[in-house]
């Protein structure tokens, strides 16, 4: 191939690359220059398009509205952070179809997460159970600080809410988690051999015949 050629031929790869990935909504370029570097993209793209959601489901705001906590994630300016975030079950509240809030409660007068927030507003959230089967939930959004007096009032020890616009909502599978109250690790871990055993979404049949070249569990 004429070096011109072979210029164009790349120069149009790359495009296409940058293309498909602003046209996704979780992925960007390091995303996807790791997928097709390692044979993920169609099993990334399948599970963006089946899995992920702008809006709540009912069990979504179920497990949410139970959870007495989850963890937050924060960045700006460089200053990377994640965060416990703690309460009675129901302190976080869904309170649109792609919204919620919860109440910022005491804290060290750091302001790690909020000023992250004020600076830069994008968040990433995660809802966990600890029981090894329940789904964890990951949501993506936009944060804002509310001070409305009367609201925060009503709410026994808030000094301030925290609400979210959701811009992106995607459920995993319990892969991994160990079940704490019952003292089991995850029966998804390798074994001695370095096998492990099959996770459920693998066999789905819109993911079973594009899994990775090298996946263990590609038949």
């Amino acid at each position: 191939m004429p070096s011109g050629d072979r210029v164009r031929s790349q120069s149009a790869a790359g495009a296409a690359r940058e293309s498909a990935a602003a046209e996704s909504a979780l992925f960007h370029d390091g995303n996807r220059a790791l997928q097709d570097r390692f044979d993920g993209r169609r099993v990334a793209d399948a599970l963006e398009a089946r899995r992920r959601v702008a809006e709540f489901a009912p069990d979504h705001v179920a497990l949410i509205e139970a959870a007495p906590f989850f963890f937050l994630a924060t960045a700006a300016a460089g200053a990377v952070d994640c965060s416990f975030k703690g309460g009675p079950p129901g302190f976080v509240r869904i309170t649109g179809p792609a919204e919620l809030e919860w109440p910022d409660y005491d804290g060290n007068s750091m302001y790690l997460s909020l000023g992250n927030i004020l600076a830069n507003p994008s968040i990433g959230m995660l809802f966990i159970a600890f029981d090894g089967k329940s789904l964890r939930l990951r949501l993506r959004g936009q944060a804002a600080l509310v001070e409305d007096a009367a609201r925060i009032a009503a709410i026994p020890g808030a000094r301030r809410l925290v609400r979210v616009a959701v811009t992106d909502i995607f459920p995993n599978c319990p892969r991994y988690i160990p079940d704490l109250a019952g003292g089991a690790p995850s029966a998804y871990l390798p074994r001695p051999d370095g096998s492990q055993q099959a996770p459920e979404w693998k066999g789905r049949d819109y993911l079973r015949d594009i899994l990775p070249r090298d996946d263990p569990h590609r038949v």
